[in-house]
């Protein structure tokens, strides 16, 4: 499946456009990696166990939206749109949202 964050794909013909898809995930970060995500934040650097949490979560959304595409027929997602938000009590939770335009190529 190709997939792009342009509207069309150079080198290709839209054919049929099959309707918007969307891929949602919602991950905890945990305690422990808070602890050590202050305590990198008081020395420096980066978090990367943040950066791995929030990897597997963008994966995980796009994933369930390349299978909806597939679902309904199409070879291509054009239009990707990837959004981050945190959210739940202490916005201890993150949430990835996909969405774009399931096409047939």
């Amino acid at each position: 499946m190709i997939l792009t964050t342009t509207p069309q794909v150079e080198g290709y013909t839209i054919r049929e456009y099959k309707g918007v898809v969307t891929g949602e995930t919602i991950i905890g970060a945990n305690f422990m990696k808070d602890i050590f995500a202050g305590i990198r934040d008081i020395v420096g650097g980066r978090s990367s166990s943040y950066e791995k949490v929030l990897r597997k979560a963008k994966d995980t959304a796009m994933t369930e939206m390349m299978e909806r595409a597939q679902a309904m027929g199409a070879n291509a997602i054009v239009g990707i749109d990837i959004d981050y938000e945190t959210i739940g009590e202490s916005n201890s939770m993150l949430m990835v949202a996909t969405s774009g335009t399931a096409v047939v190529i």
